[in-house]
């Protein structure tokens, strides 16, 4: 056991036990938030191990997000401020770039489907999916999974309990995620909060990189989370050959959970290209309701293999085991009716319009941009983003910077993620002219 100067005793031989240590110590309180743990090598001498042994353990924790390296500040233990969130921000009077959320306006209205679906009430033991939804959804789950490939079906209330679900019956405290990096919040958090490890796979125009998944399932990934289109961040879609590509890779891993998260698929403009590999063992792909029919619409279809789609189910809340059937009525109601049909295909093709413009117009200000796909764009800028985003706050805009979506990507903290396809043209025009601007406040003086 470590006595440093007084320190608390961290023991341990091998990096796991040490992190482990560090974690029952942490939560015991005998580390503070803040707090400095020992130095790698006086903690490697008092413990006889080698140093890359208590590297290692330091590195765990920090993937973890439990502790900080500060560089010359040493290791210190993480302070836990609030997660970042999607949404709106609480109380500004700025015009709010930052939300990530859909067009309110272009979302069905529910109001005439509602009362259609009144029906009798659902009682315990009855069949835990719809009939009506779970016939139209198997259809279309088929068609993206592929005839031959045996499926079964699963509710849930949204993208994230699906995957928080998923990961909870596979994997054990301090398991390695595989995550795209940059990544999506939700799924960031969802990893994080619950224990695991998330192991960044960069990104770049065409999806996950195949170096980076290949490096991570070498350092123990035993689930991967993957966007096939619309990536958020960044808007990126992988593309057939790049999807075929990791699918190679994965191919020699058929028990690692593989997890797709196709958010944004009645709304996207690429095509849906599948990493899972044919016959893998333990796969899932997921798609949410919420971008399309509203985030308030907390459903999401889940078709997996069957021994995940039963581990799923058995994870589901042990008293109901079942998402709400008049939720599921109305998500069948508007997902066939054609009016709503027609309104998500206009919503479509509106975020993408919209999308284009923004970009064109930061493009013509100096700030080249590709539009990707999804709600939101991925903006580089040629100066530290949270400077730049101040820099936008004087000027009455609410920018969201890149490093809150970031593992260990240092180029996320020169990118803003904007919410932009709300703004009109003058707008748009508008706040390329102040993007411009900031960026040149933000940036480093040029004294000559």
């Amino acid at each position: 056991m470590s006595s440093t100067a007084g320190a608390p005793a961290i023991s341990g031989r091998t990096a796991g036990e040490i992190a482990h240590s560090v974690r029952e110590l942490t939560e015991r309180g005998a580390f503070a938030p803040g707090a400095a743990l020992p130095p790698v090598r006086a903690l490697a001498e008092e413990l006889g191990v080698n140093r890359n042994t208590v590297v290692a353990a330091y590195r765990l924790l920090t993937q973890a997000g439990l502790v900080e390296a500060r560089g010359r500040a040493g290791t210190r233990v993480a302070v836990q401020t609030p997660v970042a969130q999607e949404g709106f921000a609480a109380g500004t009077v700025l015009r709010d770039l930052g939300t990530g959320n859909p067009d309110p306006a272009r979302i069905p209205d529910p109001t005439a489907a509602l009362g259609r679906i009144v029906g009798r009430p659902v009682l315990y033991g009855e069949p835990v999916i719809d009939p009506d939804l779970e016939s139209w959804a198997t259809a279309w789950m088929r068609e993206a999974a592929g005839p031959a490939r045996e499926l079964r079906l699963t509710i849930t209330s949204g993208a994230s309990d699906a995957i928080e679900r998923l990961l909870a019956q596979t994997l054990t405290r301090d398991d390695a995620v595989a995550l795209e990096d940059p990544c999506f919040l939700a799924s960031l958090n969802t990893v994080r909060l619950g224990g695991y490890r998330p192991v960044p796979v960069p990104m770049d125009a065409e999806g996950m990189t195949v170096a980076g998944l290949q490096a991570a399932l070498d350092a123990g990934a035993r689930a991967v989370v993957a966007t096939p289109r619309a990536q958020n961040p960044t808007g990126a879609s992988l593309s057939v050959e790049r999807a075929g590509a990791l699918r190679a890779v994965l191919a020699a891993h058929p028990y690692v959970l593989v997890i797709e998260d196709d958010h944004f698929s009645l709304l996207s403009s690429r095509p849906y290209h599948s990493l899972i590999p044919e016959g893998h063992r333990r796969w899932a792909l997921i798609r949410s309701v919420s971008k399309f029919l509203g985030p308030d619409m907390g459903l999401a279809i889940t078709a997996s293999d069957p021994d995940t789609a039963d581990r799923l189910a058995r994870r589901l809340n042990p008293g109901s085991t079942w998402v709400s059937h008049l939720l599921q009525r109305l998500s069948h109601a508007l997902l066939t009716d054609p009016v709503a049909v027609d309104t998500v295909a206009a919503a479509s093709v509106h975020y993408a319009e919209r999308n284009a413009a923004a970009a064109a117009a930061l493009t013509a200000q100096g700030i080249p941009v590709s539009p990707g796909d999804g709600l939101s764009l991925w903006v580089p800028v040629p100066a530290a983003a949270r400077d730049v985003s101040e820099q936008l706050m004087r000027r009455g805009w609410l920018a969201r910077p890149g490093d809150a979506f970031a593992l260990d990507d240092p180029a996320a903290a020169r990118h803003l993620r904007l919410t932009v396809h709300d703004l009109s043209d003058a707008e748009l025009a508008r706040l390329a002219s102040n993007l411009t601007a900031a960026v040149a406040a933000a940036s480093p003086s040029k004294a000559g």
